[in-house]
């Protein structure tokens, strides 16, 4: 043990954390303490070094410079070696009075050990990653920090440059099929080993390399260009004056003034032609040469920087439907209302806009430029992958006294989100894999179909047949001689039992099937990114599919308003607008003196008043903001100052909200205006009334509603209106006996149901409350069990106003897409980011959850004595669907995954809502692992992506949430609906069409491999090939591959009947068409039909052995092209040209094939008889059987064709 004096233990000193220390004005700032370096730094350290003392000097003469134009005097470069303080008096003055408390860089103690302190250069990056600390980032410089920090580059490639043929070589050889093709390829280099010429072997396994090779690089090519589109965006820069060009340019300038007047002119061309290509020059009316530049150093307040080049601690402008290119915190807006609004659905798959607020201290500047004149910082925890909380603090120092202001998940703005109203600041913390979107983002992984990996267990048994029978020729030989050189010489002669074809055949077939994929004219826009798993399609038990823009639309629509006596359908809403014009026709011909609250005072409302106090309601209480937009004859501040109706959109964090305004608008009463402290609404007579807002209470999770505490400036009325769910607003609201009766009506109709309730306020109850709530908002500890404590004071005895119902309008064909499914076999599970009350009715709306079947809500779980009695209580219910969220997931999953599995599993539909990436990745794992079944992901938002590249199949749904999810898939559709034709008929007919591929290319070469057995065995075995030269490769290529081939065009029933008896995909999903079973029975053929080849060949030939091999291989094509034709069950006009394709090849050669047939042989009658007996006794019996087999046993498809 280590230790000090006295053998006392050595205290370990902590790191402290990263820290990015600048001041306001570079110049004056202090060189942070030297670190060690290794000694790839130093070059990059003499390099980046310079700069402020540059910068500084530059800005100075700038004025100097543009008078004398391109050739700079020569004090110039004396005054860029000179200190600022030499500058002028005035100048070093204020740049002291700007820094009057010297902002000195973090002191670290000093360790006992220097070793492994500092990072090394960004270039060369010979340092190892670290473990993420919190950090501390000054704003707006990002060039002094005591680590580095990774760069804000977005790779989504499997391979780099270096990588990609070792990776995809190995990712070909790493299964058994292909090594032993290659070992197979190789032993022919070896004297002693070679059977026949090279390319017999080598042509056939480089052409099935070529082909993956080909199709990696061009998915890798693809997936490259998307990755430089999104790393190559530009964005806008803060930069102070004198400090526009980085350190990277400096030198630029430097050097340039160093050199010889007559080498200045070439050295600034080049120096001009590097800036401006960086976008950092801004040519203006009569500057040239030097002046040009030294003006627009001087003049410009931001530079152009591409995605990949920002850096922690920038300062970084994002416009308007622009995506924030990196993790930020909030600092300034151009919005009035002092916030913006931010669309999420690429990082949570929420569609609703999320409201976004400021650091109040920096939007309360004069400019953005004067975020680079104070001196602050952000102290940001380490980074992690909740993208729904964060911690950290706000601090100015120059102020006096200091600001603190505390920082949470309202002030961030993550990557891959996108701007949705005004032009915001904010500073950079987060980068490149630190991102929160990028930490929530499984690697893609190479996806092997299940039916790939069945196939090379039957290549290893074949092996084991090989090398079984190879074994026993040298048994039979006695193993006589070198017995071990013939096992190596009968392996390679019995090669055939492991048909290379194989591989060829399947993935050509695997094109076929993608490419008709792409022109099916009934699912239009459907894409093929992956062209190796089709046959997955055919075998899907789970499907796990997202909700919003996958099963929705997000569009919602106002469907039912309820009064409790009364309700008002789409069909009856002109009643309430007739009610709506009529209260305020009334109040206008009313004196002043009665439109006061003694209107209200009124032993029982009438109807009218009740409708107008439900509609002001809904429209008051919400977050809802009007915005007007120029449309090209009204421009957007006389829209603005004249509510123009056409120029105005709504913009809410929830589409349920802009779904309610909209309502409102139609039916009379329109919200015109709002900001932070007030609202205003138009009646139907366009007079605005105006209320105060005097508290805001947002919807959370745990509340499961919201409020909104406004004062009427005409009458000075103070009312407290809530809206939120009904299982929490039946304990807040007045006792009423048809609240939970009409709730769970409209519930069972798939409707959103909020309930309304309203509360008049005292001035003097107003300000008890409001006392109380800012003291709560005070407290440091418990602060918000004490806020939500005081406002449930608020919460008793409301007055019940009305219920509302909207309706998430559906993709077009869900229900029956979903019925589809369900009668295929398939369960289908939803995992969606959205609420738990949304999804359920989701739910119901799509019919994922039938009228008959019980929903268990799975309450909120923290622990594992929770978890425990929510399990056992759940484990009682039978056919139940299962609603859970994703915090009760994640307990679930931590004590009791296996247990909490088996339930969901046995659950006809399970629903996961509040789901965040990872966790629906995890799903889909689990459901692997767990179960062994194969599973479909579908989505279409970026936060689908992780969920989509686990699954065994992935779909993605070109929707209103961009691409990302579609670009990440297997198989990209334009709507759901489509995915039902996917599965049931492409699915279904690549399965069933390339198990008959494969089993009929593995009976071709085991047909060929036991007349060689049969042809050894009678000649003593010997290892002599029966067939030679072109003749072994033209059998499995020119003479047989097209019949065999076109069975990828065969189907045993009709799309239509497909899409309508999806039965029938049921029986996929126990893989019989390709099965132990049926692999024996194949084998047994090709062994009975060898035989009987070989055996009558040797018994019918005459004289020569050369007859042998003609009436053999003769017989050996009629029968394999007459196998395929009893087995094809549809035929096609291809079909039948391959067919005769085929025999036509076979006869044009024998002219050439002299060498190894007799020609005038084979025009013999005796010649055709024997080859027409042979082909009948080995093909009859077979048709025999299949059609006795159809006639007592027919499959489940036969009276559906018939």
């Amino acid at each position: 043990m280590a230790g000090g004096e006295g053998g006392r233990p050595r205290r370990r000193r902590e790191r402290p954390p990263r820290y990015l220390r600048v001041s306001a004005a570079a110049a004056a700032q202090p060189d942070p303490p030297r670190r060690r370096r290794c000694c790839c730094c130093c070059f990059c350290h003499r390099r980046l070094g310079r700069g402020a003392n540059e910068a500084e000097a530059a800005g100075a003469a700038s004025s100097e410079a543009g008078r004398l134009g391109s050739r700079p005097p020569p004090f110039l470069l004396f005054l860029l070696l000179l200190p600022p303080a030499f500058l002028s008096p005035g100048r070093a003055a204020a740049a002291a009075m700007t820094d009057n408390i010297p902002l000195q860089p973090v002191r670290q103690k000093k360790r006992a050990d220097n070793k492994h302190r500092g990072g090394c250069c960004e270039c060369l990056r010979c340092c190892g990653r670290r473990d993420p600390r919190p950090r501390t980032v000054w704003l707006g410089h990002p060039e002094k920090r005591d680590q580095r920090y990774p760069r804000n580059v977005i790779n989504n490639q499997k391979y780099n440059f270096f990588t990609f043929l070792p990776g995809v070589l190995f990712n070909q050889f790493k299964y058994f099929f292909n090594l032993y093709f290659l070992f197979l390829a190789c032993s022919q280099f070896v004297p002693e080993m070679r059977l026949g010429a090279l390319y017999t072997y080598w042509v056939p396994l480089g052409f099935v390399l070529a082909v993956t090779i080909i199709r990696e690089a061009v998915e890798e090519i693809r997936c490259c260009m998307r990755d430089k589109e999104v790393n190559s965006q530009i964005y806008s820069k803060l930069t102070a004056r004198g400090q526009l060009f980085d350190s990277s340019f400096s030198h630029l300038l430097t050097a340039s003034l160093s050199r010889q007047p007559e080498q200045q002119e070439l050295q600034l061309n080049q120096t001009l032609l590097t800036i401006r290509k960086a976008g950092l020059l801004e040519e203006r009316e009569g500057k040239t040469g030097w002046g040009r530049v030294l003006s627009s150093w001087e003049a410009r307040g931001t530079m152009k920087v591409k995605s990949s080049s920002i850096q922690v601690g920038d300062l970084i402008i994002v416009e308007k439907n622009q995506r924030v290119p990196a993790d930020m915190i909030f600092l300034r807006t151009s919005e009035k209302n002092g916030s913006c609004f931010l669309r999420t659905d690429q990082l949570d798959g929420e569609t609703d806009w999320k409201l976004r607020l400021p650091v109040s201290c920096t939007q309360r500047l004069p400019t953005a430029s004067d975020l680079l004149q104070i001196r602050s910082y952000v102290y940001a925890e380490e980074p992690n992958i909740d993208i729904h909380n964060f911690v950290g603090t706000f601090t100015r120092e120059d102020s006096d006294p200091p600001v603190n202001e505390s920082l949470s998940i309202e002030n961030t703005l993550w990557a891959s989100t996108v701007i949705a109203s005004g032009t915001i600041v904010g500073v950079v913390l987060y980068t490149g894999r630190e991102l929160r979107s990028v930490m929530n983002t499984s690697n893609p992984r190479n996806k092997i179909g299940l039916f790939d990996l069945e196939v090379n267990c039957l290549t290893k048994i074949l092996f084991g047949a090989l090398v079984v029978v190879s074994l026993v020729m040298v048994a039979l030989q006695h193993f006589a001689g070198r017995w071990y050189l013939q096992i190596i010489r009968f392996l390679l002669l019995f090669s055939n039992i492991i048909p290379i074809s194989l591989r060829v055949n399947l993935d050509m077939g695997k094109i076929v099937y993608s490419w008709m994929i792409r022109r099916d004219s009934k699912i239009p826009g459907t894409v093929v990114r992956s062209s190796t798993i089709p046959e997955q399609l055919g075998r899907i038990s789970y499907l796990l599919t997202d909700k919003t823009g996958t099963l929705t639309q997000n569009e919602m629509v106002f469907k039912r308003l309820h009064l409790g006596t009364v309700s008002y359908g789409i069909d009856s809403m002109d009643e309430v607008q007739s009610h709506i014009f009529s209260i305020y026709t009334q109040q206008s011909h009313e004196p002043p003196a009665l439109k006061g609250p003694t209107l209200a005072t009124k032993v029982r409302k009438t109807l009218s008043s009740r409708v107008h106090e439900a509609v002001k309601a809904i429209a008051l209480c919400h977050n809802v903001t009007p915005v007007y937009e120029s449309n090209g004859v009204t421009d957007q501040a006389e829209a603005e100052r004249h509510y123009e109706d056409s120029c105005r959109v709504y913009q809410a964090a929830s589409p349920d909200e802009v779904a309610l305004v909209q309502w409102t608008e139609s039916v009379g009463l329109t919200l015109v205006g709002r900001d932070q402290s007030s609202v205003q609404l138009r009646t139907p007579g366009g007079h605005i009334l105006n209320y105060t807002i005097l508290q805001i209470f947002p919807f959370t999770y745990e509340s499961k509603r919201m409020g909104i505490i406004v004062r009427d400036e005409s009458t000075g009325e103070i009312t407290f209106y809530m809206k939120g769910a009904d299982v929490v607003m039946a304990g807040i609201v007045q006792y009423n006996d048809w609240l939970e009766e009409e709730c769970g009506n409209m519930a069972r109709e798939g409707l959103r149901v909020l309930v309304v309730a309203k509360k008049s306020l005292t001035e003097e109850q107003y300000q008890d409350f409001e006392a109380r709530y800012i003291q709560a908002k005070l407290s440091v500890h418990d602060r918000s069990l004490k806020v939500a404590t005081v406002i449930e004071s608020l919460e008793m005895e409301m007055e019940l106003l009305c219920l509302t119902g909207v309706e998430d309008q559906l993709q077009a064909d869900v229900r029956p897409t979903l019925e589809t499914l369900r009668n295929a076999g398939i369960k289908v599970w939803m995992l969606t980011g959205d609420k738990l009350e949304t999804a359920t009715c989701t739910a119901k709306n799509a019919h994922l959850v039938t009228r008959t079947q019980d929903i268990h809500i799975f309450r909120l779980v923290t622990n594992r004595g929770e978890a425990h009695l929510e399990l056992n209580a759940f484990r009682r219910k039978h056919d139940c669907a299962l609603v859970i969220s994703g915090d009760s997931l994640e307990v679930c999953l931590k004590y009791y995954e296996y247990e909490f599995m088996e339930l969901a599993c046995q659950c006809p539909a399970v629903v996961c809502c509040r789901c965040a990436p990872t966790q629906k990745a995890q799903i889909v794992r689990l459901l692997q692992e767990r179960t062994g079944k194969l599973t479909c992901a579908v989505g279409d938002g970026g936060n689908d992506v992780s969920m989509i590249q686990e699954a065994d199949c992935g779909v993605g749904v070109e929707g209103r949430e961009g691409k990302q999810a579609s670009l990440a898939a297997d198989f990209s559709i334009t709507q759901f609906k489509h995915l039902g034709r996917l599965l049931m008929v492409h699915g279904r007919n690549s399965y069933k069409r390339s198990a008959a591929l494969s089993q009929f290319v593995i009976h071709r070469s085991l047909c060929i491999s036991t007349m060689q057995a049969v042809f050894s065995s009678v000649f003593y075995f010997a290892s002599v090939p029966l067939y030679q030269g072109f003749l072994i490769i033209g059998y499995s290529t020119l003479y047989t591959m097209f019949p065999v081939f076109s069975l990828v065009l065969d189907k045993d029933v009709k799309s239509e009947v497909a899409m309508l008896y999806p039965e029938l995909y049921k029986d996929l999903l126990k893989g019989r068409p390709l099965s132990y079973k049926t692999f024996l029975i194949w084998v047994l053929i090709s062994i009975y039909q060898g035989s009987i080849i070989m055996y009558g060949a040797l018994l019918l030939f005459e004289s020569e052995f050369v007859h042998i091999v003609a009436i053999s291989f003769t017989s050996l094509i009629l029968t394999e092209l007459l196998m395929v034709a009893l087995t094809i069950q549809t035929w096609h006009w291809l079909m039948i040209v391959a067919e005769l394709l085929s025999l036509s090849c076979y006869i044009a050669s024998l002219v050439f094939l002299h060498e190894f047939i007799d020609v005038y042989f084979i025009a013999t009658l005796s010649f055709l008889w024997k080859v027409t007996v042979i082909t009948l006794v080995s093909c009859l019996p077979l048709y025999v059987l299949k059609y006795l087999r159809r006639r007592f046993s027919p499959p489940s498809y036969s009276k559906l064709t018939s």
